[in-house]
């Protein structure tokens, strides 16, 4: 077996075809007195238009038009199934972004060629029927509007060009066939360049044409596809595989100190140790990133990029692929408008077999734009409900907001309707500081766990009430600062208050989107505090919501540290009471010198790959619906 042979076999969507194109073909024109074909050609173009994985004439009707019940769907194919793309050590730490240009520039779809076998089903099948009755002066071409987004290969080949022109790039050319080629049958493999990063420029649809030439008589056929659109992951969906950052030797930040509170990052051994063993619960893998000599202390894995899915019908189901959006920082160190180094980690780490990655940077000197909400940890879904089968995206902004080019590829993508409130009154300003996504014995099946200051103050106070005011907390931490219920208590209440009502305004907008209503919400307690020199707030406790569900009943949140009361942590108390009332058993990490002294918790030094295989694909029923509501 030769190695086309190899790439035909074992690419689902070919073998699986009702009929072979050849055998496939309209009844012979009428032939005049001399026997020659009097009609000109009726060239036939075949996609995937139904959705079930394979080509057969229950695909023609529609196939101009794309739409949501019928269109056929191909991959934006960026991952790396041959493992060629490789990232040197030193150009980890390197300034400016000229490496990220050239690691973003490397995929399956940027080279000429199918990668394999692995590669040949991330391409989406098309067939052009044979036509028997052209003559030997018949010719044909095949064309992808717009040309840069997609190109073909003919019988596993690569055909691009007019002429034999090894630089000519096989996304400007058309595709030429020739009249045996035409009598025959072309089986061919569409490839997908690109996502969908702003749908005013691109919605992501493409029209492939088959044009036939053959004794002066020229005949067309097109179809419409689209790309698959990128799918963010919930928090109810089991997590495969954890991911953390890993200290290297060296100074970890470039140009010395890190912007952290003293001692942070810090005690990493005993974060992965409580993390292993919160993970070893549910069975998910748990993978550990070494950063670099020089950048090591940005740590904040979920801060670096969001995981998303893209997929396409396949016999027996859905053909996927991750694509992990890289957050779109651009910071000032090493180098003014450098890309988050820790962000070329995914690249070294994460690419390869049917995972790629993304990235988009915009202006982050625009009026408004902090790039503190760029960040994997501001952008979170809230898991499907009724009018968005899907869920919607929500993410923080206000008086500051995300950078609008980086926002559109997240929110442009058309199925997850976006929802935003304001974060711009906390320090770091991400959406995961304040909301959760947890399961609820409801009708929909999850509610939100919100952080509470009040809930903080009133356990304090009880454990005051009850002789406990001496009591101190992060007592058992190397934390420098232990301040007593009694301190706390005494020292004004303003800054606390202040976020409780900050979050009662988020409130009001998440229970009118979702229909939740308060008395489903799950409340824990987190004490905030205005930070000295900058009018925001932050949580001084451990922010319990911040944490990581590792299944829908399984949560890892990070240990507060918080007063006793008859010997029990009472934050822990009623953390562990609020969650085991929706059926969630929560497992306690130690992050308060790795993250929580850093401004994050557990959510933010954590990241995971979720099991999407139960999600509704994206293109079935009434996939679209709930799509423009805000």
């Amino acid at each position: 077996m030769n190695h086309l042979t190899a790439i035909l076999a074992t690419t689902t969507l070919l073998t699986t075809t009702a009929a072979a194109p050849s055998t496939r073909h309209p009844s012979p024109p009428p032939q005049n007195r001399l026997g020659a074909a009097a009609a000109g050609p009726v060239p036939r173009l075949t996609a995937d238009v139904d959705r079930d994985g394979r080509l057969t004439r229950a695909d023609d009707a529609g196939k101009g038009s794309w739409g949501g019940a019928r269109g056929a769907i191909f991959l934006p194919n960026l991952d790396d199934d041959e493992h060629r793309c490789t990232v040197a050590p030193a150009e980890l730490d390197a300034p400016g972004r000229t490496v990220d240009d050239k690691l973003a520039a490397c995929n399956d779809a940027a080279d000429d060629r199918i990668n394999g076998p692995r590669d040949a089903a991330d391409l989406a099948p098309l067939a052009i029927d044979a036509e028997r009755n052209l003559s030997p002066n018949a010719t044909g071409h095949i064309t992808i509007t717009p040309a840069d987004k997609a190109r073909v290969f003919v019988n596993g080949q690569n055909s691009a060009g007019a002429a034999p022109n090894a630089s000519t790039p096989a996304s400007s050319a058309q595709t030429f066939l020739t009249a045996d080629q035409l009598r025959r049958g072309v089986r061919l493999q569409l490839e997908g360049r690109d996502v969908v990063r702003d749908p005013a420029v691109w919605s992501g649809q493409i029209t492939v044409t088959v044009t036939v030439t053959d004794n002066g008589r020229t005949a067309a056929d097109s179809v419409k596809m689209r790309v698959a659109p990128l799918m963010l992951q919930n928090d109810l969906q089991r997590a495969q595989t954890v991911l953390a950052a890993q200290p290297a030797k060296g100074q970890g930040w470039w140009g010395g100190t890190p912007p952290y509170q003293q001692g942070a990052p810090g005690d990493w051994p005993r974060f992965a140790k409580t993390l292993r063993q919160a993970t070893s619960t549910t069975g998910a893998g748990l993978r550990f990133l070494k950063g670099t000599p020089d950048g090591w202390k940005d740590m904040w894995t979920q801060d670096t990029f969001e995981p998303a899915t893209v997929s396409m019908p396949a016999v027996g189901g859905a053909h996927t692929m991750r694509i992990l959006i890289r957050s779109g920082n651009l910071w000032d160190y090493p180098e003014k408008n450098t890309p988050r180094p820790a962000g070329r980690l995914l690249y070294r780490d994460l690419r390869g077999p049917d995972v790629g990655v993304v990235q988009q940077f915009g202006d982050n000197q625009a009026p408004g734009v902090d790039d503190l909400l760029n960040m994997g940890g501001n952008l979170e879904l809230l898991p499907p409900y009724p009018g968005y089968p899907h869920g919607r995206v929500y993410y923080g902004s206000g008086a500051r907001r995300p950078d609008p080019t980086f926002l559109k590829l997240i929110t442009g993508q058309g199925y997850q309707s976006p929802l935003s409130y304001d974060t711009s009154w906390l320090l770091v300003g991400h959406a995961d500081e304040t909301v959760h996504v947890v399961r609820a014995n409801n009708a929909r099946g999850w509610t939100l766990a919100v952080a509470d200051p009040r809930l903080a103050v009133r356990l304090l106070r009880d454990v005051q009430r009850q002789g406990g005011g001496r009591q101190q907390l992060f007592a058992d931490t190397k934390s420098a600062h232990k301040p007593t219920v009694d301190q706390l208590l005494s020292t004004g209440l303003t800054g606390n208050e202040a976020a409780a009502k900050h979050i009662d305004d988020q409130l009001k907008i998440l229970l009118k989107a979702t229909g939740l209503r308060t008395s489903e919400l799950v409340r824990l307690p987190v004490y905030f505090t205005r930070v000295p020199g900058y009018d925001r707030l932050k949580a001084l406790t451990p922010g319990l919501v911040n944490g990581l569900s590792l299944t829908d009943r399984q949560f890892a949140a990070p240990d507060p540290h918080g007063p006793r009361l008859n010997g029990r942590d009472v934050f822990r108390q009623a953390t562990e009471q609020a969650l085991a009332k929706n059926g969630v058993r929560v497992h306690w990490v130690e992050d308060f010198f790795w993250a929580h002294l850093g401004g994050g918790e557990v959510h933010c030094a954590t990241n995971a790959l979720r099991d999407t295989r139960g999600t509704t694909p994206w293109w079935s029923g009434n996939a679209a619906s709930g799509t423009t509501s805000r």
